[in-house]
């Protein structure tokens, strides 16, 4: 029985090996580098990607002990403590200069210059 001949199988290999040829020959970093980053990022969408991160399954995995070994307490505390102090000496500063004021204005009219 003569062997049928099939063009759309013929045509489907040579397909796939132009295919494979042409991806094999292919200077994928090269490629790469001609990818516009920012224009790929413009069309995620952040949300929709935030809402498949699996928030437990990452917390699970910070190692917190190398992170708190990483992390200077002492001047995150110190920062933090330096605004609140810095805050309170500027409004200590605004009270004593209104307080000199009021002395000052009382101490001109006992003395008659206001």
């Amino acid at each position: 029985m003569p062997s049928r001949f099939h063009p759309e199988r013929l045509a489907q290999a040579i397909a796939e090996r132009v295919v494979s040829l042409v991806v094999e020959a292919l200077d994928i970093d090269a490629l790469v580098r001609r990818i516009d980053v920012n224009a790929l990022l413009d069309q995620v969408d952040v949300e929709r990607l935030l809402d498949r991160v699996d928030l437990e399954a990452l917390l699970d995995r910070i190692d917190l002990d190398a992170l708190l070994a990483r992390t200077d307490l002492a001047a995150m505390v110190s920062s933090a403590t330096r605004g609140t102090a810095d805050d309170a000496l500027e409004a200590m500063r605004g009270r004593a200069a209104r307080a000199d004021d009021v002395v000052s204005g009382w101490a001109d009219r006992l003395v008659g210059r206001a």
